[in-house]
Order: C-alpha cells, then structure tokens, then sequence
C-alpha cells in the first residue's frame, strides 16, 4: 500500500508543479508583449501585469504548500 501511496504523491506533486510553471509561462508572455517581443496573448495593461503577478505569486504559495501536503503523506523523504 505504500508504493500505491508514493506513486499518487508524486503524481499530485508533478501536478501541482506543472500548474505552477504554466502560470509563470503566462505571466512571462504577458511582459514579454508589454515590452513588445511578443505579438500575441499578453497583457494590455501594467496594472494587469502586476495583478496577474501577485495572483501567480499567490497560487504558487498554495501550491508549494499542497507538494508539501501530499509529500509528506505519500512518505516521501529527502535524500
């Protein structure tokens, strides 16, 4: 029962760890196109680059948290 367990610990943290860097990739579009080297999606707007930042940042702290969660109930241990 404890591989079971490890296998969906580390599933959920890969999860999370995928969401984070898709947020950030979004967020670095977004500048990208403010600054004008990018030509599609982005922000229109520095309020709504500095919004979406702080909500990223936000997100990114929940979801550290959750690997933390579910590493520690899946029994994975530092090496």
């Amino acid at each position: 029962m404890s591989e079971v367990k490890l296998a969906i610990a580390t599933a959920i943290a890969a999860a999370f760890g995928f969401v984070i860097a898709l947020l950030w990739r979004d967020v670095i579009i977004g500048y990208l196109q403010l600054a004008g080297l990018w030509y599609e999606g982005g922000f229109d707007t520095v309020n709504g680059a500095l919004i979406s930042t702080v909500v990223v940042i936000v997100i990114t702290v929940i979801c550290i948290f959750g690997i933390l969660y579910i590493s520690k109930w899946g029994g994975l241990k530092k090496e």
